[in-house]
């Protein structure tokens, strides 16, 4: 491995002070899962590293202006086993649960993962459907980033060379919704999907018609997919069967995948519409589920009084 400086700052204001100095010759380095191996294997050489592990103060999970922070620094599974989270964000816990494996979560960051913007990712997607944003500081200042604008290209994001992810924000769920994630592995646990999909389905007031629908994928472009004109298809819909077929074919043709060792091209477009419409049936079963449990709750209710 090449040489480098290494930094250990003791608080934000500190680390981004390194960060401005150093400029694009340094990298910010968090829980390091991927950067390492990355550097290993001569894909970048910074001549500085800057570590966040002595950092304080953005590592929370907590609720905030009615939603969810999760700071930058929090581990995946800090997110994938909190109870906040399970109880008020099941979709998350139950993603970042599906990340590689526990040795990867107890070490890998909710910022770094971001950042690192690897398309073939498992949070995205879902963070994308519960319409995060992600909030990047400087000695500049502090700005958001809706995360559908934060992907840019293959390993690149919207985020400048002297900031940070402090904090990735996520809004309370809606009333009346559903929500999924699903992947499709095609070896090992630990390794990248051959497709992911994520969807929240929300219903109108009489459950019988969709209010709105959200649809994101991984592993099948360059970026984390939004199919917002699948969604649009299922939008004022009746709930049927056939509404989720006709979405899922929809999505199917905004991908656009690549071959490799995970499967072809066509092989995973077709898994795509395949796992799009897995995932908003399993989105509307959950919704019902929830229905269910809660006319449970207020029958409970109701004969104890």
């Amino acid at each position: 491995m090449i040489s480098f400086e290494y930094l250990t700052p003791k608080s934000l204001k500190e680390a981004q002070a390194d960060l401005n100095k150093h400029g694009t010759d340094a990298k910010v380095i968090a829980g390091g899962t991927a950067l390492v191996i990355m550097m290993k294997q001569r894909l970048v050489r910074p001549a500085c590293l800057i570590s966040l592990r002595s950092v304080r103060g953005i590592n929370e999970i907590a609720l905030k202006d009615g939603g969810l922070r999760l700071g930058g620094l929090a581990t995946h599974r800090e997110v994938e086993t909190s109870v906040l989270v399970r109880r008020r964000w099941p979709l998350l816990a139950e993603t970042y649960r599906h990340v590689a494996t526990v040795r990867v979560r107890n070490m890998a960051t909710v910022g770094g993962g971001l950042a690192h913007a690897d398309p073939n990712q498992d949070p995205p997607p879902s963070l994308m459907v519960l319409g995060a944003r992600i909030k990047a500081s400087s000695v500049s200042g502090t700005r958001e980033i809706p995360i559908d604008e934060f992907f840019t290209d293959y390993y690149e994001t919207s985020l400048r060379p002297e900031e940070i992810i402090t904090e990735v924000f996520v809004p309370n769920p809606a009333a009346n919704s559903g929500a999924a994630f699903l992947k499709f592995l095609p070896r090992s646990a630990d390794d990248y999907a051959t497709v992911s999909a994520a969807a929240v389905l929300t219903m109108d007031r009489s459950k019988k018609t969709f209010a709105d629908a959200r649809i994101a994928l991984g592993s099948v472009g360059t970026t984390p997919i939004r199919a917002r004109e699948a969604e649009a298809l299922l939008v004022g819909q009746p709930v049927k069967a056939e509404a989720l077929r006709e979405a899922a074919e929809k999505a199917k043709q905004l991908v656009d995948p690549v071959s490799d060792f995970r499967g072809s091209a066509a092989y995973k477009k077709e898994m795509a519409g395949v796992f799009v419409r897995r995932a908003l049936e399993k989105a509307l079963d959950n919704l019902e589920e929830k229905t269910r449990a809660s006319k449970s709750r207020q029958t409970s209710k109701r004969r104890k009084k």
